[in-house]
């Protein structure tokens, strides 16, 4: 079997994180995230609870892997976007605004 590079993605509330992981040919989403280190990367995070997805489509974790995925990792929203935009409406204020703020 021959090696295949993959993308791993995933945002912190502190940072966002993207690594290239080489995995072999056959793998799937939970050996990407075996291999890429993240759990020692964000140690406060419960990686293994996480939703994952390839390319915005959700996926299981034993889902083979191809050449160039991009494996995500979705946290939980802390507040819905359309709750946020309502609230900063109100406020007078748009998306766009407050990141500037």
């Amino acid at each position: 079997m021959s090696d295949i590079e993959v993308e791993l993605v995933f945002a912190s509330p502190e940072e966002q994180w993207l690594t290239s992981v080489t995995v072999e040919e056959g793998s799937c989403v939970a050996d990407v995230i075996a291999a890429s280190g993240i759990e020692q990367r964000f140690p406060d995070s419960d990686i293994a609870a996480l939703a994952t997805g390839v390319w915005a489509r959700l996926v299981d974790r034993q889902h083979r892997v191809v050449a160039g995925d991009r494996i995500e990792l979705y946290r939980e929203l802390e507040i819905d976007p359309r709750e946020a935009r309502r609230k900063l409406a109100l406020a007078g204020q748009t998306m766009r605004g407050a990141a500037e703020t």
